[in-house]
Protein backbone atom coordinates (compact mmCIF):
# COMPACT_ATOMS: atom_id res chain seq x y z
CA UNK A 1 0.00 0.00 0.00
CA UNK A 2 1.40 3.78 -0.72
CA UNK A 3 2.82 5.75 1.96
CA UNK A 4 0.38 8.28 3.83
CA UNK A 5 1.45 11.56 2.44
CA UNK A 6 0.58 10.21 -1.48
CA UNK A 7 -2.75 11.05 -3.14
CA UNK A 8 -3.85 9.05 -5.93
CA UNK A 9 -6.01 10.48 -8.35
CA UNK A 10 -7.46 8.86 -11.72
CA UNK A 11 -10.12 10.06 -13.76
CA UNK A 12 -12.72 7.63 -16.17
CA UNK A 13 -14.39 9.11 -18.87
CA UNK A 14 -18.08 9.68 -19.64
CA UNK A 15 -19.83 8.14 -23.16
CA UNK A 16 -22.56 8.29 -25.51
CA UNK A 17 -24.25 5.75 -27.76
CA UNK A 18 -23.64 6.19 -31.07
CA UNK A 19 -25.79 3.17 -32.64
CA UNK A 20 -26.96 -0.58 -31.41
CA UNK A 21 -28.95 0.96 -28.47
CA UNK A 22 -31.82 -1.78 -26.57
CA UNK A 23 -30.88 -4.93 -28.69
CA UNK A 24 -26.79 -4.47 -27.25
CA UNK A 25 -28.74 -5.55 -23.76
CA UNK A 26 -29.27 -9.01 -25.55
CA UNK A 27 -26.11 -11.64 -24.92
CA UNK A 28 -23.97 -11.14 -28.44
CA UNK A 29 -25.84 -8.21 -29.91
CA UNK A 30 -23.54 -5.45 -30.94
CA UNK A 31 -23.40 -1.25 -30.15
CA UNK A 32 -21.20 1.07 -31.36
CA UNK A 33 -19.99 3.61 -28.26
CA UNK A 34 -17.66 6.25 -28.30
CA UNK A 35 -15.61 7.73 -24.65
CA UNK A 36 -15.74 11.34 -24.07
CA UNK A 37 -13.77 13.99 -22.94
CA UNK A 38 -15.89 14.50 -19.64
CA UNK A 39 -14.56 12.90 -16.95
CA UNK A 40 -15.55 11.41 -12.91
CA UNK A 41 -12.27 12.34 -11.28
CA UNK A 42 -11.71 9.82 -8.06
CA UNK A 43 -8.62 10.40 -5.36
CA UNK A 44 -7.66 8.68 -2.31
CA UNK A 45 -5.66 9.53 0.45
CA UNK A 46 -4.94 7.34 3.10
CA UNK A 47 -6.97 7.91 6.33
CA UNK A 48 -5.94 7.67 9.84
CA UNK A 49 -9.32 5.66 11.64
CA UNK A 50 -11.82 7.53 10.17
CA UNK A 51 -12.41 7.17 6.27
CA UNK A 52 -14.89 9.28 4.41
CA UNK A 53 -16.10 9.34 0.79
CA UNK A 54 -17.06 12.86 -0.02
CA UNK A 55 -18.44 14.02 -3.98
CA UNK A 56 -18.63 17.57 -4.99
CA UNK A 57 -21.95 16.85 -6.60
CA UNK A 58 -23.47 16.18 -3.31
CA UNK A 59 -22.12 17.97 -0.34
CA UNK A 60 -24.97 17.38 1.96
CA UNK A 61 -24.61 13.35 1.60
CA UNK A 62 -21.29 12.77 2.06
CA UNK A 63 -20.25 10.07 4.07
CA UNK A 64 -18.21 8.33 6.86
CA UNK A 65 -17.10 4.85 8.10
CA UNK A 66 -14.47 2.93 9.43
CA UNK A 67 -13.70 -0.03 9.98
CA UNK A 68 -14.42 -3.28 11.86
CA UNK A 69 -13.31 -6.80 11.88
CA UNK A 70 -12.14 -6.08 8.08
CA UNK A 71 -15.39 -4.46 7.05
CA UNK A 72 -16.34 -1.22 6.52
CA UNK A 73 -19.16 0.09 8.83
CA UNK A 74 -21.56 3.34 8.13
CA UNK A 75 -22.46 6.28 10.08
CA UNK A 76 -25.56 7.70 7.32
CA UNK A 77 -27.12 4.86 6.29
CA UNK A 78 -28.83 6.89 3.37
CA UNK A 79 -26.67 7.74 0.33
CA UNK A 80 -26.04 8.26 -3.05
CA UNK A 81 -23.40 6.57 -3.53
CA UNK A 82 -24.49 2.97 -4.07
CA UNK A 83 -22.19 2.61 -7.58
CA UNK A 84 -18.99 4.00 -5.33
CA UNK A 85 -19.55 1.36 -2.50
CA UNK A 86 -20.29 -1.86 -4.85
CA UNK A 87 -16.78 -0.51 -6.33
CA UNK A 88 -14.89 -0.55 -3.96
CA UNK A 89 -16.30 -4.09 -2.35
CA UNK A 90 -15.49 -6.01 -5.82
CA UNK A 91 -11.99 -4.13 -5.84
CA UNK A 92 -11.24 -5.00 -2.01
CA UNK A 93 -12.78 -8.48 -2.45
CA UNK A 94 -9.49 -8.56 -5.51
CA UNK A 95 -7.21 -7.34 -2.88
CA UNK A 96 -8.40 -9.94 -0.54
CA UNK A 97 -8.19 -12.76 -3.17
CA UNK A 98 -3.55 -11.52 -3.72
CA UNK A 99 -3.54 -11.49 0.23
CA UNK A 100 -3.36 -7.33 0.70
CA UNK A 101 -3.83 -5.66 3.92
CA UNK A 102 -6.97 -3.35 3.69
CA UNK A 103 -6.55 0.23 4.98
CA UNK A 104 -8.94 3.17 5.66
CA UNK A 105 -8.90 6.11 3.06
CA UNK A 106 -10.42 9.41 2.28
CA UNK A 107 -12.03 8.76 -1.43
CA UNK A 108 -13.36 12.28 -3.29
CA UNK A 109 -15.51 12.04 -6.18
CA UNK A 110 -15.43 15.24 -8.58
CA UNK A 111 -17.57 14.74 -12.46
CA UNK A 112 -17.97 16.79 -15.17
CA UNK A 113 -20.96 14.53 -16.32
CA UNK A 114 -23.75 16.67 -14.83
CA UNK A 115 -24.49 19.98 -16.04
CA UNK A 116 -23.70 23.05 -13.13
CA UNK A 117 -27.17 22.71 -12.59
CA UNK A 118 -26.67 19.44 -11.69
CA UNK A 119 -28.63 17.90 -14.82
CA UNK A 120 -27.44 14.39 -16.15
CA UNK A 121 -26.02 14.73 -19.53
CA UNK A 122 -26.71 10.77 -19.90
CA UNK A 123 -23.01 10.40 -20.38
CA UNK A 124 -23.13 7.17 -18.06
CA UNK A 125 -21.90 8.83 -14.81
CA UNK A 126 -22.70 5.71 -12.78
CA UNK A 127 -20.33 3.91 -15.25
CA UNK A 128 -17.93 6.11 -15.23
CA UNK A 129 -17.73 6.59 -11.35
CA UNK A 130 -17.26 2.69 -11.03
CA UNK A 131 -14.17 2.70 -13.22
CA UNK A 132 -12.54 5.43 -11.66
CA UNK A 133 -13.01 4.36 -7.98
CA UNK A 134 -11.97 1.04 -9.15
CA UNK A 135 -8.97 2.27 -10.66
CA UNK A 136 -7.89 4.14 -8.18
CA UNK A 137 -7.92 1.40 -5.44
CA UNK A 138 -6.34 -0.70 -7.55
CA UNK A 139 -3.23 2.22 -7.62
CA UNK A 140 -3.66 2.57 -3.67
CA UNK A 141 -3.53 -1.74 -3.22
CA UNK A 142 -1.13 -2.02 -5.82
CA UNK A 143 -3.18 -4.39 -7.52
CA UNK A 144 -2.29 -5.52 -10.86
CA UNK A 145 -5.17 -4.60 -13.67
CA UNK A 146 -5.41 -4.31 -17.01
CA UNK A 147 -7.96 -3.28 -19.62
CA UNK A 148 -9.94 -6.64 -19.71
CA UNK A 149 -9.63 -7.08 -15.78
CA UNK A 150 -10.75 -3.44 -14.86
CA UNK A 151 -13.85 -3.76 -17.45
CA UNK A 152 -15.00 -7.15 -15.41
CA UNK A 153 -14.52 -5.79 -11.83
CA UNK A 154 -16.46 -2.64 -13.40
CA UNK A 155 -19.22 -4.66 -15.12
CA UNK A 156 -19.72 -6.97 -11.42
CA UNK A 157 -19.90 -4.00 -9.63
CA UNK A 158 -22.53 -2.06 -11.58
CA UNK A 159 -24.58 -5.35 -12.41
CA UNK A 160 -24.55 -5.47 -8.89
CA UNK A 161 -26.38 -2.27 -8.81
CA UNK A 162 -28.16 -1.35 -11.54
CA UNK A 163 -29.42 -5.17 -12.56
CA UNK A 164 -29.97 -4.59 -16.42
CA UNK A 165 -28.35 -2.97 -18.97
CA UNK A 166 -25.23 -3.95 -21.32
CA UNK A 167 -22.82 -2.40 -19.51
CA UNK A 168 -21.23 -0.94 -22.75
CA UNK A 169 -20.69 1.80 -20.55
CA UNK A 170 -18.17 0.62 -18.45
CA UNK A 171 -16.86 -0.21 -21.93
CA UNK A 172 -16.48 2.88 -23.37
CA UNK A 173 -14.97 4.17 -19.71
CA UNK A 174 -12.38 1.35 -19.58
CA UNK A 175 -11.53 1.20 -23.22
CA UNK A 176 -11.92 4.39 -24.39
CA UNK A 177 -12.02 6.08 -28.03
CA UNK A 178 -14.48 4.12 -30.47
CA UNK A 179 -15.25 0.76 -29.43
CA UNK A 180 -17.88 -2.27 -31.30
CA UNK A 181 -18.80 -3.65 -27.72
CA UNK A 182 -20.96 -7.26 -27.72
CA UNK A 183 -22.34 -7.68 -24.56
CA UNK A 184 -21.98 -10.77 -22.58
CA UNK A 185 -24.62 -13.45 -20.68
CA UNK A 186 -25.85 -11.49 -17.40
CA UNK A 187 -27.90 -14.97 -16.66
CA UNK A 188 -24.68 -16.71 -17.00
CA UNK A 189 -22.55 -13.80 -14.82
CA UNK A 190 -25.08 -14.63 -11.88
CA UNK A 191 -24.56 -18.30 -11.55
CA UNK A 192 -20.46 -17.59 -12.81
CA UNK A 193 -20.83 -15.83 -9.32
CA UNK A 194 -22.09 -18.70 -7.56
CA UNK A 195 -20.31 -21.36 -8.89
CA UNK A 196 -16.65 -20.05 -9.47
CA UNK A 197 -14.17 -18.14 -7.15
CA UNK A 198 -13.58 -14.51 -7.42
CA UNK A 199 -9.91 -15.15 -9.03
CA UNK A 200 -11.61 -17.39 -11.49
CA UNK A 201 -14.27 -14.66 -12.46
CA UNK A 202 -11.42 -12.37 -13.37
CA UNK A 203 -9.50 -14.91 -15.58
CA UNK A 204 -11.93 -16.54 -17.66
CA UNK A 205 -13.42 -15.60 -20.89
CA UNK A 206 -16.89 -14.39 -20.19
CA UNK A 207 -19.40 -16.04 -23.09
CA UNK A 208 -20.59 -13.12 -25.53
CA UNK A 209 -17.94 -10.51 -24.24
CA UNK A 210 -15.97 -9.13 -27.48
CA UNK A 211 -14.78 -5.47 -27.57
CA UNK A 212 -12.72 -4.14 -30.55
CA UNK A 213 -11.64 -0.36 -31.22
CA UNK A 214 -12.75 1.49 -34.46
CA UNK A 215 -10.92 4.00 -35.75
CA UNK A 216 -13.24 6.60 -38.06
CA UNK A 217 -12.64 8.09 -41.14
CA UNK A 218 -10.62 11.03 -40.79
CA UNK A 219 -13.62 12.96 -42.07
CA UNK A 220 -15.98 12.11 -39.69
CA UNK A 221 -17.10 14.22 -37.28
CA UNK A 222 -19.41 14.01 -34.64
CA UNK A 223 -21.63 16.17 -33.19
CA UNK A 224 -23.38 16.39 -29.67
CA UNK A 225 -26.71 17.85 -28.86
CA UNK A 226 -28.59 17.91 -25.69
CA UNK A 227 -32.76 18.35 -25.14
CA UNK A 228 -31.80 19.30 -21.86
CA UNK A 229 -34.34 16.50 -20.30
CA UNK A 230 -32.57 13.99 -18.47
CA UNK A 231 -33.87 10.36 -18.92
CA UNK A 232 -34.01 7.32 -17.01
CA UNK A 233 -32.24 4.35 -18.82
CA UNK A 234 -33.02 1.99 -16.46
CA UNK A 235 -36.46 2.65 -16.26
CA UNK A 236 -36.62 2.82 -20.74
CA UNK A 237 -35.11 -0.67 -20.29
CA UNK A 238 -37.74 -1.99 -18.31
CA UNK A 239 -40.06 -0.64 -20.05
CA UNK A 240 -38.91 -2.01 -23.50
CA UNK A 241 -38.70 -5.18 -21.38
CA UNK A 242 -42.01 -5.52 -19.94
CA UNK A 243 -43.31 -4.61 -23.70
CA UNK A 244 -41.26 -6.73 -25.32
CA UNK A 245 -42.83 -9.82 -23.99
CA UNK A 246 -46.07 -8.97 -25.92
CA UNK A 247 -44.83 -8.26 -29.06
CA UNK A 248 -42.01 -11.28 -29.40
CA UNK A 249 -41.83 -11.35 -33.25
CA UNK A 250 -41.57 -7.83 -33.75
CA UNK A 251 -38.79 -7.08 -31.14
CA UNK A 252 -36.69 -10.43 -32.87
CA UNK A 253 -37.42 -8.54 -35.90
CA UNK A 254 -35.99 -5.59 -34.37
CA UNK A 255 -33.04 -7.84 -32.56
CA UNK A 256 -32.11 -9.41 -36.06
CA UNK A 257 -32.04 -6.33 -37.95
CA UNK A 258 -30.07 -4.05 -35.55
CA UNK A 259 -27.36 -6.74 -35.43
CA UNK A 260 -26.96 -6.57 -39.37
CA UNK A 261 -27.31 -2.67 -39.66
CA UNK A 262 -24.17 -2.49 -36.60
CA UNK A 263 -22.25 -5.21 -38.75
CA UNK A 264 -22.18 -3.24 -41.37
CA UNK A 265 -21.86 0.15 -39.83
CA UNK A 266 -18.60 -1.87 -38.00
CA UNK A 267 -17.28 -2.54 -41.39
CA UNK A 268 -18.03 1.22 -42.07
CA UNK A 269 -15.43 1.63 -39.86
CA UNK A 270 -12.81 -0.74 -40.72
CA UNK A 271 -13.01 0.54 -44.33
CA UNK A 272 -13.14 3.85 -43.41
CA UNK A 273 -16.69 4.80 -45.37
CA UNK A 274 -18.37 7.54 -43.88
CA UNK A 275 -21.25 7.22 -46.31
CA UNK A 276 -21.28 3.94 -45.36
CA UNK A 277 -21.64 4.66 -41.43
CA UNK A 278 -23.99 7.19 -42.13
CA UNK A 279 -26.40 5.27 -44.12
CA UNK A 280 -26.24 2.60 -41.04
CA UNK A 281 -26.92 5.54 -38.71
CA UNK A 282 -30.27 6.08 -40.33
CA UNK A 283 -31.59 2.68 -40.94
CA UNK A 284 -30.60 2.46 -36.93
CA UNK A 285 -32.57 5.50 -36.57
CA UNK A 286 -35.66 3.84 -38.21
CA UNK A 287 -35.10 0.55 -36.52
CA UNK A 288 -35.75 2.35 -32.89
CA UNK A 289 -38.64 4.35 -33.89
CA UNK A 290 -39.86 0.65 -35.30
CA UNK A 291 -39.20 -0.56 -31.72
CA UNK A 292 -41.06 2.81 -29.86
CA UNK A 293 -44.20 1.68 -31.83
CA UNK A 294 -44.56 -1.13 -29.93
CA UNK A 295 -42.82 -0.68 -26.86
CA UNK A 296 -44.06 3.08 -26.15
CA UNK A 297 -40.72 3.92 -24.77
CA UNK A 298 -41.20 7.13 -26.20
CA UNK A 299 -37.52 7.04 -27.83
CA UNK A 300 -37.39 10.03 -29.67
CA UNK A 301 -38.72 13.06 -27.93
CA UNK A 302 -40.06 15.80 -30.35
CA UNK A 303 -36.35 17.89 -29.62
CA UNK A 304 -34.70 14.84 -30.45
CA UNK A 305 -36.65 14.32 -33.47
CA UNK A 306 -36.14 18.06 -34.16
CA UNK A 307 -32.69 17.64 -33.59
CA UNK A 308 -32.19 15.15 -36.32
CA UNK A 309 -34.37 17.27 -38.58
CA UNK A 310 -32.16 19.94 -38.57
CA UNK A 311 -28.33 17.63 -39.29
CA UNK A 312 -30.16 15.82 -42.28
CA UNK A 313 -31.31 19.44 -43.58
CA UNK A 314 -27.53 20.25 -43.78
CA UNK A 315 -25.95 17.08 -45.41
CA UNK A 316 -25.87 15.10 -42.06
CA UNK A 317 -27.24 11.89 -40.47
CA UNK A 318 -28.53 11.89 -36.91
CA UNK A 319 -30.26 9.72 -34.16
CA UNK A 320 -31.17 9.40 -30.62
CA UNK A 321 -28.11 8.41 -28.38
CA UNK A 322 -28.42 5.90 -25.64
CA UNK A 323 -31.86 5.37 -24.29
CA UNK A 324 -33.27 8.49 -25.82
CA UNK A 325 -36.51 9.57 -23.94
CA UNK A 326 -34.48 13.10 -23.51
CA UNK A 327 -30.68 13.33 -23.21
CA UNK A 328 -28.59 13.65 -25.88
CA UNK A 329 -28.58 12.67 -29.56
CA UNK A 330 -26.02 12.48 -31.79
CA UNK A 331 -24.86 13.68 -35.22
CA UNK A 332 -22.23 12.50 -38.03
CA UNK A 333 -21.87 14.66 -40.92
CA UNK A 334 -18.49 15.04 -42.98
CA UNK A 335 -16.24 17.48 -40.96
CA UNK A 336 -15.41 19.89 -44.28
CA UNK A 337 -19.10 20.53 -44.71
CA UNK A 338 -21.96 22.50 -42.46
CA UNK A 339 -20.75 21.61 -38.89
CA UNK A 340 -21.53 25.44 -37.90
CA UNK A 341 -24.43 25.85 -39.60
CA UNK A 342 -25.62 22.58 -37.33
CA UNK A 343 -24.74 24.51 -33.96
CA UNK A 344 -26.19 27.26 -34.73
CA UNK A 345 -29.73 26.09 -35.76
CA UNK A 346 -29.43 23.83 -32.76
CA UNK A 347 -29.09 26.40 -30.30
CA UNK A 348 -31.82 28.14 -31.89
CA UNK A 349 -34.21 25.50 -31.05
CA UNK A 350 -33.31 25.29 -27.63
CA UNK A 351 -31.16 22.03 -28.30
CA UNK A 352 -27.36 22.70 -26.47
CA UNK A 353 -24.55 21.80 -28.97
CA UNK A 354 -21.80 20.36 -26.81
CA UNK A 355 -18.36 20.55 -27.29
CA UNK A 356 -17.33 17.23 -26.67
CA UNK A 357 -14.10 15.56 -28.08
CA UNK A 358 -13.45 11.36 -28.16
CA UNK A 359 -11.02 10.42 -25.86
CA UNK A 360 -8.04 7.85 -25.83
CA UNK A 361 -7.43 5.96 -22.82
CA UNK A 362 -3.89 5.44 -22.62
CA UNK A 363 -2.38 1.85 -22.29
Amino acid sequence: MKGHDVLISVKAPGKLYIAGEYAVVEAGFPAIIVALDQFVTVSIEAADQIGSIVSAQYQENSIYWRREDGEMVFDNRDNPFHYILSAIKVTEDYAKTLEKPLGVYHLTVESDLDSQDGRKYGLGSSAAVTVATIKALCKFYELPVTHDKLFKLAAIAHFSVQGNGSLGDIAASVYGGWIAYHSFDREWLKLAQKNYTFAQLLSMDWPGLDVELLTPPTNLKLMVGWTGSPASTSHLVDRVALNKAKQQRAYQDFLINSKACLKRMIKGFRDQNLAAIQAEITINRQLLNQLDQFTHAHIETPLLKKLCEIAQDFGGVAKTSGAGGGDCGIAIIDAHKHVSEVIQKWAENQITPLNFNVHHVEE
